[in-house]
């Protein structure tokens, strides 16, 4: 089928975001479209013709870091076993943690925020809210099939995060954090899973009691 005007094959546009993501790492979100083009090995007309702007660039990669950490809730029948879901989520997350790349797009965000509002703005709401807010909506299902309890499913997420996390986040900004083997990484992440399920599944009542 022959592609409509704008659109770009997925080759490019992944050459895009990945070169976009290179560029923000070094030099900064203020670099400019054009350094972004180059390295991309396309004409600035073309991301222009896909994208809009920074900000929409930021949130298409947002959006491809967020489709990889959530995988896990989208996943053949994990719904039926939220415990091995939460940990699978749980692992995502740190295995971003721990994602160079990821930290060094972070810091970028970060430090933009002050001369570039309007793109941190982007950041947090098409990354780590979004993340968030995805997996806020798998608790809230699990709430209504009767297998957790999550009244406000967003701070539920947001209480899981928290005990994934921990001083993990501060530590890898940082750059101080200490590697993480895989099987450290599982247990962190069952250990938090196992404890949110006491917090927010044992409240469930079993059928037929009051």
């Amino acid at each position: 089928m022959p592609r409509l005007a704008g659109q770009i094959d997925v080759a490019k546009n992944e050459a895009i975001l990945d070169a976009t993501l290179d560029v923000f790492i070094d030099r900064g979100a203020g670099a400019s479209m054009e350094e972004i083009a180059r390295r991309a090995g396309v004409s600035k007309q073309t991301i222009y013709n896909h994208y809009g702007s920074k900000g929409d660039l930021v949130r298409a990669i947002c959006a491809r870091r967020v489709h990889e950490l959530t995988a896990a809730l989208d996943a053949p029948g994990a719904l039926e076993q939220p415990e091995e879901t939460v940990a699978a989520y749980g692992r995502a997350l740190l295995k971003n943690l721990l994602n160079a790349r990821s930290i060094a797009f972070m810091r970028a965000a970060i430090s933009s925020a002050p001369a570039m509002p309007d793109l941190a703005q982007t950041y947090y709401e098409a990354g780590p809210r979004a993340s968030r807010r995805k997996f806020a909506e798998f608790l809230a299902a699990e709430t209504r099939a009767g297998r957790l309890h999550c009244p406000d499913a967003m701070v539920a997420a947001e209480t899981f995060s928290g005990m994934v996390f921990s001083m993990r986040q501060l530590a890898a900004l940082l750059g101080v954090m200490k590697p993480l083997e895989d099987d450290e990484i599982d247990r962190i992440a069952r250990e938090s899973a196992a404890r949110f399920m006491r917090l927010f599944g044992d409240q469930v009542r079993p059928e037929g009691k009051p």
